[in-house]
């Protein structure tokens, strides 16, 4: 339950009693699906007390419950979202005998797999999503065919898409052969399928990606489809991570 008596964004008060992340939430508002005391919202910006205001989701009053944090190593066609409208089978489906309700931080999207943290801890995942965080994630991909020295640095100095210029914080070459190449590709930010998107732009579609690393967590002994709470360890290292980035780029927007 939050300490203070204050007003605070009706997103932000979602994710923090662990509905979705803030941007999810922030679409569940804007189509509806949220009741402050008593009346439908539709817009933002909607503040609300979150000690005194009834605030219900799809039918259900909002509850605060216990941060929890859960390490899952996501198989393929596993979707990484609370509501699918086709009845896909969903990251929250394989974290049996979890009472609380989580979300997935970020997105693997279905035909890839790997590390996807679940947590009802809004703030954190919200640190975590932000590009101005910068929290490392690390991907092992298998591409089809030969990746040169010379894509290997149009990689990493950016490559514009869609939405704007994509660049990868590093990329090595794992192994390599006439019909495939297997990278190691580390991103602090990201686009929607942005590794797929930049490798087809180099003509080299994507066969197998595999995130197995982000800040300091890894797969490390958790076989497909499995789950693991964080131990207190991992979750403090976690925390300290976007706390000092946070303090970083504060540092780097004062004047002096």
């Amino acid at each position: 339950m939050p300490e203070k008596e204050q007003k605070c964004r009706l997103q932000k008060v979602m994710a923090d009693a662990g509905i979705a992340s803030r941007r999810n939430c922030e679409e569940m508002i804007l189509t509806g699906q949220v009741k402050v005391n008593g009346k439908v919202v539709h817009d933002l910006p909607v503040f609300v007390d979150p000690i005194h205001d009834s605030i219900v989701v799809s039918g259900r009053k909002l509850r605060f419950e216990p941060r929890v944090y859960y390490l899952l190593n996501k198989p393929k066609k596993v979707v990484c979202t609370n509501y699918d409208p086709d009845q896909r089978k969903k990251a929250i489906d394989l974290l049996n005998g979890v009472k609380y309700r989580v979300f997935p931080v970020g997105r693997l999207d279905t035909d890839s797999r790997g590390l996807i943290l679940m947590t009802n801890d809004g703030e954190l995942a919200n640190h975590i999503t932000h590009p101005r965080y910068g929290v490392p994630k690390t991907y092992i991909v298998e591409v089809s065919g030969w990746v040169t020295g010379d894509e290997v640095d149009k990689l990493k100095k950016g490559i514009h898409l869609e939405h704007g210029p994509a660049s990868m914080e590093s990329i090595k070459i794992v192994n390599r052969n006439s019909k495939r190449t297997d990278l190691e590709i580390v991103l602090r930010e990201g686009q929607n399928r942005q590794i797929r998107r930049m490798l087809a732009r180099l003509g080299h579609s994507v066969h197998q990606l595999t995130r197995v690393r982000m800040g300091p967590l890894t797969l490390r002994g958790l076989s497909p489809g499995k789950y693991r709470a964080l131990t207190p360890k991992e979750v403090t290292s976690l925390k300290k991570l976007t706390q000092n980035k946070k303090k970083q780029n504060k540092s780097k927007n004062t004047w002096i």
